[in-house]
């Protein structure tokens, strides 16, 4: 559950605490500086794509800090970087989009930016002739902030989702702008799709000014688009969007096709993602489904017909894995990527009028796979026979994986990570029943594991609550696998709230946060304990987002774990609501707004249990959260010292959800690190 979050008085109290300049812990185990320094040496794979005639490939790798483009073959040889810059490495450069020609690849640069005069965001977009020598084209020069680029199939268009006058990234995972003026009047931002003339360089918003586009879809002539939108604030409404078509033309009439908060049937209340409009034109397919943050997909598959005046059509009800993207091969016919029991599974599905069954199921991997453009999305190319991703687990660190769409995963094409090793233990993957639920997790062993010896184990949970736990190499920053570099065990559920065992498991935890979870947790404890030595009396709890409130809520509930770090939680739904800038999110899980029914946001608040919490705990929060916000963990804490429970607050300048600053990063693992270290040694 990750949340928006905006205050005015309470935010500003927390900034009181901060000190003028952020001091990193002291006396750091060596141990952890190096564990640190390790993580550090990943390089990130941020996106890839293939071209349409599936000759080549294009990706984004983060060098000296900066995101840069490279192009090479499709088996990955003759790599050069493509820049707009004269010196290539000066400027960020991201959100490739081959053009059906498959000879010019268009992206964005910031080369044009400049931020010490206005705090307006600049980006460019450009095009590149991969096959010639030419410098790349600056195709236009936007005052504002321009993603994902998608082409017409004609080429003569160039649609990507625009804000114009940007000061930020359009993401609740982003800092939050400081509270000043007329909060919700003043400075609001409006995402809108829009589209340029490759040829004339024309650039028109196509979508209307007073509404807030988070995706969209060109038809497959065109003509029109498709797009998931509500009134602004974006970062407040995706859970509320609805589903348009109109002609893709500036101040056209939309239509609105799917509005889930009116619909009849099983879409009624929940969120929609991923509109793809099939390839004759008649339907448009999207995921349905819970989902507590924008980006993280997953659902049902729902068709519903592009003339409109219909109602969505649930294909695939009752299935037992979570479709997270899709991809029409044909007007009967789909590519999705799918969540299955802590893996990413590629599966092809015959579609009918009515349903979609599964035809066959072509690889699975204990990875996380992705292009870079959505969650588990495979860039393809036109004919669908090849496909490329950046794969990422707990064995092998993110490389490009490249080939012929089969029944085996595509080999790596890269080497960018291979020297790298796991300094942590094996993973496995642990499964257990309980209530009536199949639930999964993984499991990591400690580093240098000796089955004759007893081991403490970290318990991490997941943010969402709708996610999953899937392998990914980790880096710097915070997370699960440096905790088993030091000697820990760690264990990392998917209790009921998760992806990956269908959308009645992810339905589950309904108006019951942090009580069913929470069995599900402690019964897969019991579950790993008898099958390795873990030592019951040394077990820890840690989570991010809401991690970090199953955290602070399960210290109240039992005195089974001997030491926590809370990151981004929630303390006091009830005070939560009225702070936030995403409250849209919690409906769909509590039922009511917190003014209709207090009871159910009581029942699930930490604070209003904390008189029975006794374990050490770590509380971490970036100061301009605005998922989770800063005054959560501040209540949090607050009430722990009360009780004479051994605790620290550390907030963090200028951050939100998601830390960007490298020090910050560095720095919460270190103390997290250093905190289990002190109140659950991994020796006796």
């Amino acid at each position: 559950m990750l949340k928006r979050s905006r205050l005015s008085a309470p935010l500003l109290l927390a900034t009181l605490w901060l000190p003028s300049a952020f001091a990193a812990p002291a006396n750091v185990d060596p141990r952890i500086e190096h564990l640190v320094e390790q993580l550090g040496k990943v390089r990130s794979v941020e996106a890839v794509a293939i071209s349409p005639d599936g000759t080549q490939l294009a990706w984004v790798i983060q060098r000296e800090g900066k995101s840069a483009i490279e192009v090479a073959a499709a088996d990955g040889t003759h790599a050069h970087s493509v820049s707009a810059a004269a010196k290539p490495g000066t400027c960020t450069e991201s959100g490739i989009a081959w053009a059906p020609d498959s000879h010019h690849l268009a992206f964005v640069s910031d080369c044009g930016s400049d931020l010490t005069s206005t705090k307006v965001m600049q980006n460019d977009i450009y095009l590149a002739d991969t096959i010639g020598n030419n410098a790349p084209t600056r195709l236009a020069q936007l005052n504002g902030y321009a993603r994902a680029l998608q082409w017409t199939a004609d080429g003569k268009s160039l649609g990507f989702l625009y804000v114009a006058g940007a000061t930020r990234h359009a993401s609740a995972l982003s800092a939050a702008k400081p509270a000043a003026g007329e909060v919700g009047v003043e400075g609001v931002e409006v995402q809108r799709v829009a589209s340029l003339d490759v040829a004339g360089g024309t650039l028109r918003e196509l979508t209307p000014a007073g509404i807030y586009a988070y995706e969209f879809d060109w038809s497959p002539d065109g003509s029109r688009i498709t797009y998931t939108a509500a009134p602004p604030p974006g970062d407040n409404n995706w859970w509320v969007a609805k589903l348009y078509v109109q002609p893709a033309q500036a101040d056209a009439s939309a239509t609105v096709l799917v509005d889930p908060v009116s619909s009849s049937g099983s879409l009624h209340g929940l969120q929609i993602a991923l509109p793809r409009w099939s390839p004759d034109a008649s339907r448009i397919a999207f995921i349905g489904g819970l989902m507590s943050d924008q980006g993280s997909t997953g659902g049902d598959i729902y068709a519903v017909s592009t003339k409109g005046g219909q109602v969505a059509v649930d294909l695939t009800p009752d299935i037992h894995v979570t479709p997270a993207w899709l991809a029409w091969n044909d007007p009967q016919g789909m590519l999705v990527s799918q969540v299955v029991n802590g893996q990413s599974q590629v599966a092809e599905y015959h579609v009918g009028a009515n349903a979609a069954a599964l035809q066959s199921t072509l690889f699975s991997v204990p990875a996380t796979i992705g292009d870079g453009t959505a969650d588990m999305a495979l860039a393809l190319s036109r004919d669908h026979q090849h496909l490329a991703y950046v794969d990422s687990s707990y064995t092998a660190a993110p490389e490009v994986h490249a080939g012929a769409l089969g029944n085996t995963a595509p080999a790596a094409v890269t080497q960018f990570n291979a020297g790298l090793k796991p300094v942590w233990g094996k993973a496995e993957s642990v499964e257990w029943n309980n209530q009536g639920f199949h639930v999964q997790g993984w499991l990591l062993y400690p580093a240098n594991y000796d089955a004759s010896k007893k081991y403490p184990m970290i318990v991490s949970v997941h943010g969402g609550p709708s996610s999953a736990v899937i392998p990914r190499w980790p880096g710097v920053g915070y997370g699960s696998a440096p905790f088993s570099a030091l000697g820990y065990f760690v264990f990392m559920p998917s209790p009921r709230g998760s992806y990956g065992q269908g959308e009645k498991f992810v339905q589950a935890n309904r108006r019951d946060f942090g009580y069913g979870d929470l069995r599900d947790v402690l019964t897969g404890i019991d579950a790993v304990e008898k099958k390795v030595p873990v030592d019951d009396k040394r077990l820890g709890l840690t989570g991010w987002s809401y991690g970090g409130f199953m955290t602070m809520f399960a210290v109240t509930q039992t005195q089974r774990f001997h030491a926590a770090v809370a990151g981004a939680g929630i303390a006091n739904w009830q005070s939560y609501y009225g702070q936030n800038l995403i409250d849209q999110w919690m409906p769909p899980f509590f039922g009511a707004s917190v003014y209709d029914d207090p009871a159910i946001y009581a029942k699930s608040s930490a604070i209003n249990f904390i008189k029975q919490v006794k374990t050490p705990t770590l509380v971490v929060v970036g100061d301009r959260d605005a998922e989770c916000p800063a005054p959560q963990s501040f209540e949090f804490w607050h009430a722990l010292r009360a009780q004479n429970v051994p605790t620290s607050l550390v907030v963090y300048p200028n951050e939100g959800h998601r830390f960007v600053d490298p020090a910050h990063q560095r720095d919460v693992l270190q103390r997290a690190l250093g905190w289990f270290a002190k109140y659950l040694p991994a020796s006796e």
